[in-house]
C-alpha cells in the first residue's frame, strides 16, 4: 500500500526512477505556464522536484488556481527531460514528476512577501511572519547549521567523559552583571524567581557534588538592551572541571572549538583558514588594541605615546590639558598611508566626530618630515622620539591620535583602529594592512583584573567575575591599596573581535570568597543572601575548579558569516525585544495579577495613554 502522504521527498528522484510511480508532498515554490504545460516546483525541507500537468488534465482547473506556498501531495509518474531541458543545478534536474493526480492539503494566502526569491522584506514583518521566512532555503540551511554545531559540540564533549546536565531555569536573583529577568512566585506572595543568566552557580556545586566534567547546551537571560551581536535569551556551551588549571581549560576546549570551525568551515563556500594566536594579557589588548576583544585580522596597533606629548618641546595644548587632569593620549600606526588622498583623512575626521569626539589628529611622515595638524607643535627631537617610540615609523607612515582619560581613550583608540584599518581597505583592498580575510583569528585574552575603579565615583567593584580566584589567592587581598593591580584567574576566548567564550578558575575557599566580595563593598549578609546555597556548599570540601561557557549563537553567526544573531535563530525578538509573531510581552488580565498579588506601577505616559485608547 502506498504511502498516504510520500514514496519520496522531494530531493530523491533521480534518473533511475524513471517510469516509477511515485507520490510527494510538499509546498508549491513556483508555478510556471508554459502555454499547455503548467510546471509546478515542488518543495519540501529536502529539495525541489518539477511537477508538470497539461491543460487537458481533469485537474488542471484546479491546480492552476492554487496559490504559491500552498501545501499539496502529487502522485505520478518519474519522466526523464529532454536534454534540452535539464538544469544541472538540482540534484533532481534530470527529471520530472507527471502529475496524475493532485491533493490540496492546505491552501495559502497571499504572501506578505517572497519564499521562493529574496525580496528584502523588511526585519519586522519577517519576524512576525517568522514560519514563513523560515521555509527559505538561506533561512533553512543557517538552522541546520546551527542544529548540526550543537550536535558536533555534543559529540565532541562526551568524547572527552563530559557529563551533560540540565539545570533549574527557574531560580533566585544574583547581582551577576546584568539585569534579571524576574517571575513573581503565586505561592509566595511577593517573593519572586529569577530566569538565570548562566547556569554559574549550578555547575559549580555539580564540582562540589563530585562531578569532575560538566557541560550544558543551556539557556541563559539577560534583560540587557538589544543589538546585532546580543539577545535577551541566548544559548551557550556551558563548561565546568575539577582538578583543573587554566591551561587545562585551554587544552580541553580548544580542540573542540577548532574541531567544530573546521568541520563546518566550508558552510559559506569560501573556506577560512584557522589560526590561534598567542595569548594576550587584558592590560596588553587594552594599549595595542584597545580591545578586550580584538579583531586579530586587522593590523594596526596602537600605541601609548603620553610622555611625549608632556615633554617641554611639546606645545600642542589641547593634549596637555587633558594629560595635567590625568589623561593619556594613543597613536595608531598606520604604515604606507601618508600618500593617500586628503579624503582619506578627512573622512576620518569626519567619523570621529560622529563618534563624540572633536576629531582624529594625524602626523603624516612624508621626505624626512612630518606633516599634518599636529606636526607643528612637535619639535624636531620629539618628533623622533615618537618615530622611536611607535615601533620605528618611516616615511611614508602615518599616525593617527587620540587623547582622553584613561577608561575613555582606550575603547575610543580601539574603534578608531578599526575605522582607520576599514578606510585603508576602502582605498585599497589590496592593501598589506587593510584587515585580512579569509580567517578565523582566535585567541585566548588572559590575566584579568580582579577589580575595577569607578573614575567618576572612585567605587571599587568586580571587574568581570566575582567568583574567580586571584591568582595569588588569599595573598593578593592583604594590600588594600593594590587592589587595582591584582589579577585573576579569568579568560575570554576571542575571535574576529568577537568574545566567543569567557570563563575563569574559580574562587573556591569561602575565606577568600567572603574577604574578595568584603573588598567590593558587599557585606556578608549580602553574600549569604544572595550566594548562601554555594557558600554554604564550600565549607564541607570543595575542588579546585574552573570552566568556562562558549556562545553558541555567535558562534554559529561566524561560521555563517552573518552580522546578526536574529538570523541564525528559529525563533527570536527584534531590537526591541518583542516577538512579533506570539504579541510578546503582552498585558495580562486584573485576574492573573490578582493570583500572583501584583500590582501594577506604569510611568505616567502609559496610563495616559491607556485612558486616552
Amino acid at each position: 500500500m502506498i504511502h498516504a502522504f510520500r514514496t519520496h521527498t522531494c530531493n530523491d528522484l533521480r534518473a533511475d526512477h524513471v517510469g516509477e510511480t511515485v507520490k510527494l508532498s510538499g509546498w508549491i515554490h513556483r508555478k510556471r505556464d508554459h502555454g499547455g504545460l503548467l510546471f509546478i516546483d515542488l518543495r519540501d525541507t529536502h529539495g525541489l522536484t518539477q511537477c508538470v500537468i497539461d491543460t487537458d488534465h481533469v485537474q488542471f482547473s484546479d491546480v492552476e488556481s492554487w496559490r504559491v506556498e500552498s501545501v499539496i501531495t502529487v502522485t505520478g509518474k518519474v519522466i526523464a527531460r529532454s536534454d534540452d531541458t535539464i538544469n544541472d543545478k538540482l540534484p533532481t534536474g534530470h527529471i520530472e514528476v507527471g502529475i496524475d493526480t493532485a491533493e490540496l492539503q492546505s491552501a495559502a494566502k497571499t504572501l506578505p512577501f517572497q519564499v521562493a526569491v529574496d525580496d528584502n522584506a523588511g526585519e519586522d514583518l519577517r519576524l512576525q511572519y517568522r514560519f514563513l521566512d523560515l521555509r527559505r532555503e538561506d533561512m533553512q540551511r543557517k538552522i541546520r547549521l546551527r542544529n548540526a554545531v550543537i550536535a558536533s559540540m555534543r559529540q565532541r564533549m562526551t568524547a572527552q567523559d563530559f557529563q551533560e546536565f540540565q539545570t533549574p531555569i527557574l531560580t533566585a536573583s544574583s547581582p551577576e552583571g546584568a539585569r534579571d529577568y524576574l517571575v513573581p512566585s503565586r505561592l509566595h506572595p511577593g517573593m519572586f524567581y529569577a530566569l538565570p543568566q548562566a547556569p554559574q552557580q549550578f555547575k559549580q556545586l555539580l564540582m562540589i557534588g563530585g562531578f569532575d566534567k560538566y557541560f550544558q547546551i543551556a539557556p541563559c537571560f539577560r534583560d540587557e538592551d538589544g543589538r546585532a551581536d546580543r539577545l535577551a535569551e541566548f544559548y551557550q556551551l556551558d563548561v565546568e572541571m575539577s582538578f583543573v588549571t587554566q591551561d587545562d581549560v585551554f587544552n580541553t576546549m580548544q580542540p573542540v572549538i577548532e574541531g567544530v570551525f573546521e568541520e563546518f568551515n566550508d558552510f559559506t563556500g569560501t573556506p577560512h583558514k584557522i589560526e590561534w594566536m598567542p595569548h594576550i594579557t587584558y592590560k596588553e589588548a587594552m594599549l595595542r588594541y584597545g580591545s578586550d576583544k580584538p579583531d586579530l585580522r586587522n593590523p594596526l596597533e596602537i600605541f601609548d605615546v603620553t610622555a611625549i606629548f608632556n615633554r617641554d618641546d611639546v606645545e600642542f595644548k589641547a593634549f596637555k590639558s587633558v594629560i595635567e587632569k590625568g589623561g593619556v593620549v594613543r597613536a595608531i600606526k598606520a604604515p604606507r598611508t601618508a600618500d593617500f588622498p586628503r579624503s582619506f583623512f578627512d573622512k576620518l575626521n569626519d567619523w570621529a566626530r560622529g563618534e563624540g569626539a572633536p576629531g582624529l589628529g594625524y602626523i603624516q611622515f612624508m621626505e624626512g618630515s612630518a606633516k599634518g595638524p599636529i606636526a607643528k607643535f612637535i619639535s624636531e627631537h620629539a618628533i623622533d622620539v615618537l618615530r622611536e617610540n611607535t615601533d620605528h615609523v618611516v616615511d611614508g607612515d602615518s599616525l593617527f591620535f587620540v587623547c582622553d582619560m584613561p577608561s575613555k581613550a582606550a575603547p575610543f583608540a580601539g574603534r578608531a583602529r578599526d575605522a582607520v584599518c576599514d578606510a585603508i581597505g576602502t582605498i585599497d583592498a589590496e592593501h598589506p594592512y587593510a584587515r585580512e580575510t579569509g580567517v578565523f583569528k582566535f585567541c585566548w585574552v588572559v590575566d584579568f583584573p580582579m577589580y575595577e575603579r569607578d573614575e567618576e565615583t572612585g567605587v571599587l567593584d568586580f571587574s568581570h567575575n566575582p567568583f574567580s580566584m586571584p591568582q595569588n589567592g588569599a595573598a593578593d587581598l592583604e594590600d588594600e591599596s593594590n587592589l587595582e593591580n591584582v589579577l585573576a584567574f579569568q579568560y575570554d576566548c576571542v575571535c574576529n573581535g568577537f568574545e566567543l567564550a569567557s570563563g575563569a578558575i574559580r574562587n573556591h575557599k569561602p575565606e577568600i570568597m567572603e574577604r574578595a566580595f568584603a573588598l567590593a563593598g558587599y557585606d556578608k549578609s549580602v553574600l549569604e543572601e544572595k550566594f548562601g546555597g554555594m557558600l554554604s556548599a564550600f565549607q564541607y570540601g570543595a575542588p579546585p575548579h574552573g570552566g568556562c561557557a562558549f556562545g553558541i549563537d555567535r558562534i554559529v553567526m561566524l561560521l555563517a558569516d552573518e552580522p546578526n544573531l536574529r538570523e541564525v535563530y528559529a525563533f527570536v525578538m527584534n531590537g526591541q525585544y518583542q516577538d512579533l509573531m506570539m504579541g510578546a510581552p503582552s498585558k495580562v488580565d486584573d485576574a492573573q495579577l490578582k493570583d500572583l498579588h501584583i500590582k501594577l506601577s506604569l510611568p505616567k505616559e502609559m496610563v495616559k495613554k491607556d485612558e486616552a485608547a
